[in-house]
């Protein structure tokens, strides 16, 4: 069993009477994590908001009746939770009126769950996002010299723990991964009126990691308006997908302002939207492998540690560029990667002059240990 970072977390905040919100892609591990959260002495009721059911069972309950379902259990566990109508009142009226019980909920849609929870539990929750299985897990789960042996496999075939565990089968996994599954939630929404678009613009932004994008380009290249484009990524994020960087942009001149980077949460993912499986040694794309690889660990990382600042990318109409900024109380880290480790970065004149530098770093393949550790 590879034991997730925020377990331990989750565990210290079950006994403060507040529902447990677990958001996540499906497929990164969040039924085996609740699982994994109850002892043997436990009486816990696990539901499933995927099957027919458990929605008739919740949809359109009461308190009293809450309570007769819930009486023998001390914990109720409700997974893939948008799938229930009117889920935020059933939270509710379960922390309300059930004080005694503790629940966890899970969810692979942060707009739907979002959108029906926010409001009636509103001071009665807490929220985590669980990842794919990060590089800093799996270096607790079988060491450091493993794990950096394996960077070369995990650039190309990513940290899903099916994948992970699956040795041999990843490009067939990945394949059903990566195709509708992993959006089943949008389409099952209705949010999607057109899917082919969805996937047009999800194969054009696997080919656009680490370079800007345009959204208006997006929509000329896929054939749909500017605003469907912004709408359809917006989705992708919330369905944890992909997430974007914008551009830091103060005072100085000649600085990008609105522009922005979208990486995916997993190399996997990318790369099978692409097709291209070939082994490193091989690809073309090295450069753009390596910078969404190690800024999405950075990103599990960081949100693992309770980070609350925030995290961009800096450059000038000069070309003059700075790979990833984590901004908290004023201060600025800079990092900047390079897939050869006989290569270093600087910082920027201009930059170095107009904001506050606390840190700098160049991260390559021989020393990522150092940046997500």
């Amino acid at each position: 069993m590879i034991e997730r970072n925020i377990i331990h977390l989750i565990k210290s905040e079950t006994n403060k009477k507040k529902a447990i919100v677990i958001l996540g892609a499906r497929q990164v591990g969040k039924t085996t994590l609740l699982n994994n959260l109850f002892s043997k002495k436990d009486k816990v009721v696990f539901l499933n908001g995927d099957e027919p059911d458990t929605k008739d069972l919740l949809t359109g309950t009461n308190s009293l009746q809450l309570t007769q379902l819930f009486s023998n259990y001390n914990s109720i566990v409700i997974d893939e939770a948008q799938m229930i109508p009117n889920i935020g009142i059933v939270m509710k009226l379960i922390t309300d009126y059930l004080s005694d019980k503790r629940l966890f909920v899970s969810g692979s849609s942060a707009l739907e769950l979002a959108n029906t929870i926010n409001e009636p539990l509103t001071g009665r929750k807490f929220e985590y996002i669980l990842f794919p299985l990060s590089f800093q897990e799996m270096v607790n789960h079988h060491g450091l010299i493993t794990e950096k042996r394996m960077l070369n496999t995990r650039l190309i075939y990513g940290y899903y723990p099916e994948i992970v565990t699956s040795q041999g089968q990843e490009i067939k996994l990945l394949k059903n991964l990566a195709g509708s599954y992993l959006y089943k939630d949008i389409l099952s929404f209705g949010q999607i009126k057109k899917p082919v678009v969805l996937d047009k613009i999800l194969k054009l932004l696997a080919h656009q990691v680490g370079s800007e994008v345009s959204f208006l380009e997006l929509s000329r290249n896929v054939g749909v308006d500017k605003e469907t484009v912004e709408r359809y990524i917006d989705l992708l994020e919330k369905a944890f997908i992909i997430f974007r960087l914008n551009a830091l942009s103060g005072n100085t001149r000649n600085e990008i302002k609105k522009g922005k980077k979208i990486f995916f949460h997993d190399n996997g993912i990318r790369n099978a939207l692409i097709g291209n499986f070939l082994p490193w040694e091989k690809r073309t794309d090295k450069g753009a492998l390596w910078e969404n690889f190690i800024i999405s660990e950075r990103i599990k990382k960081t949100s693992y540690d309770g980070f609350y600042g925030s995290h961009y990318f800096w450059r000038t109409r000069q070309q003059q560029e700075i790979d990833l900024i984590e901004e908290m109380d004023g201060q600025y880290s800079v990092f900047e990667f390079k897939v050869n480790p006989r290569k270093s970065g600087k910082i920027p004149l201009t930059f170095s002059k107009a904001y506050q530098v606390a840190y700098f770093e160049t991260i390559s393949p021989y020393n990522l240990e150092e940046f997500l550790l």
